[in-house]
């Protein structure tokens, strides 16, 4: 059973078949989807080279679930701002700043559940109350800001000077109901993790 710093590794075939040399058996990626909302630890080798692709194959486990699911978790607006930081200055910033942001989600997500669950009893109702859904919106645009913040910070330093940006619009009620179903999909999916 071959283990890298006490996580299974999976190795990849030049046919693309995953083998889990943990299991000795054979996975997909759905499995592999599987191991990761269970919280087990793997990588992912190449079974030639040796090579670490755990995080292409993560990359790639994201890109099946985004087209098959019709509940996309990644917005068009994210994915572009996203792939604007590529070869950009911050792109050393960036994979910190998310991880950073994904764990203060989860711990917040965690303490407002426990906080709900104190005050109203684990109930259908207090899975879909308003209030959380606002506490999540009002996080959203916190780290939003500080993320914006954190790239004018490195702005200066580019030698060019900033494009001018067109005036945001204000959200409008459709724009934020669909925000609010979003969220509303990732706390079931949350739900149903624990």
């Amino acid at each position: 059973m071959a283990k890298n710093e006490g996580q299974v590794v999976i190795k990849k075939y030049a046919n693309r078949r995953l083998y889990n040399t943990g299991t000795s058996t054979y996975v997909t990626l759905e499995d592999l989807a599987k191991m990761v909302k269970k919280g087990e630890e793997f990588s992912v080798q190449d079974a030639k080279t040796g090579e670490d692709i755990t995080h292409s194959v993560l990359t790639q486990i994201i890109f099946e679930q985004e087209s098959k699911t019709g509940n996309t978790l990644l917005p068009v607006s994210f994915l572009r701002q996203l792939i604007s930081y590529y070869g950009d200055q911050m792109q050393m910033v960036v994979p910190t700043f998310l991880e950073h942001s994904m764990k203060t989600f989860a711990d917040q997500q965690t303490q407002m559940r426990e906080h709900m669950t104190r005050t109203f009893g684990e109930t259908p109702l207090t899975k879909n109350l308003q209030a959380p859904m606002q506490m999540m919106e009002e996080q959203v645009r916190r780290n939003t800001e500080m993320f914006r913040q954190a790239v004018q910070m490195f702005t200066p330093f580019t030698g060019q000077a900033e494009a001018p940006r067109e005036p945001r619009k204000p959200a409008d009620a459709k724009d934020l109901d669909e925000l609010k179903e979003q969220l509303r999909s990732l706390q079931t999916r949350l739900d149903s993790m624990t």
